[in-house]
């Protein structure tokens, strides 16, 4: 493993936390009951007049990876908050729960203890599982959800197409590489123009390295955890908040489909936003679109 002065990924870490704290906010880690912590950023200067906005990340690195353009976006207009999840980054339990239910009650916990009594989601793939929850069991603190690429109506017989689709044989190999060929096999499905896939391996390795390996024998137990996608049947109690579902029209880890068929299962008011050439990160891949999209749904104007 190359030392973090020569790792790119260590150098684009500094530079994401440059943005994060240049935009307003500081990390902090809080315990949360007796065996949780709890490692997030939070609004240096808390802002009494600004709604709250809450950042949920996906499976993969720690949140500072996947809510860079949100958090500079949006962090003028809103207190932000940007959790890691547990067994990301420095969050971490004592507890043998590993549901994405155990996640949501302990973000909730997190925002209860910070003294943030309502607030809106927005959350990406597994954290849109962790949103979907908190908003179901906390409908009173939650004012509105917005659940991107997040099959949360995920049957068993996706996850297996997915591995199938991926060419590899178990989903924790997919969604928690340890080999470049893994790694690639996972751009191949999450970006809709994976020019990594023709990076060398050593680049590869070192992302691999610094952004996967940490933790992982915790993070198949949360995939093995899960509750959605355990069987053939969908449960999903509707919402009760107003509801954005956005999608990139070429998702391959959550196929379109799935989006449009959630949209008549998760609420009464629902709206599906789709953008166009891009996958499983339309954060990422179309940040202008993909926050101009979710500021319209908040009421805002960043």
């Amino acid at each position: 493993m190359a030392p973090s002065f020569l790792s790119l990924a260590s150098l684009y870490s500094f530079y994401l936390r440059h943005c994060f704290t240049s935009s307003g906010l500081s990390q902090k880690t809080i315990n949360v009951g007796d065996e949780t912590t709890i490692h997030f950023w939070a609004p240096t200067q808390l802002r009494q007049s600004k709604p709250n906005l809450v950042f949920i990340h996906g499976f993969g690195p720690v949140s500072l990876w996947q809510w860079r353009q949100q958090v500079q976006f949006f962090a003028p207009d809103f207190n932000l908050y940007v959790p890691d999840l547990i067994f990301f980054g420095d969050s971490t339990t004592k507890s043998s729960e590993r549901s994405e239910i155990f996640q949501a009650e302990s973000v909730a916990k997190l925002l209860e203890t910070l003294g943030v009594e309502k607030y809106s989601l927005v959350g990406t793939s597994y954290g849109g599982f962790v949103s979907y929850h908190i908003a179901r069991m906390f409908p009173e603190r939650v004012e509105k959800v917005v659940i991107a690429s997040s099959g949360v109506n995920m049957k068993k017989k996706n996850n297996e197409e997915l591995v199938k689709k991926a060419k590899l044989e178990k989903i924790d190999d997919l969604m928690l590489p340890q080999k470049p060929s893994d790694l690639r096999a996972l751009l191949g499905v999450a970006v809709s123009k994976p020019s990594l896939l023709m990076v060398p391996d050593f680049f590869l390795n070192d992302i691999i390295n610094k952004l996967f390996a940490e933790n992982r024998n915790k993070k198949v137990e949360l995939l093995s955890g899960l509750t959605i996608g355990q069987d053939g049947s969908v449960n999903i109690s509707p919402l009760q908040q107003d509801v954005l579902l956005v999608w990139g029209d070429k998702d391959q880890i959550f196929p379109l489909e799935m989006a449009k068929d959630l949209q008549g299962l998760i609420g009464k008011n629902v709206r599906l936003e789709i953008i166009k050439d891009t996958s499983h990160v339309p954060q990422i891949e179309n940040a202008a679109e993909f926050n101009e999209i979710i500021k319209n749904f908040l009421g805002a104007s960043p």
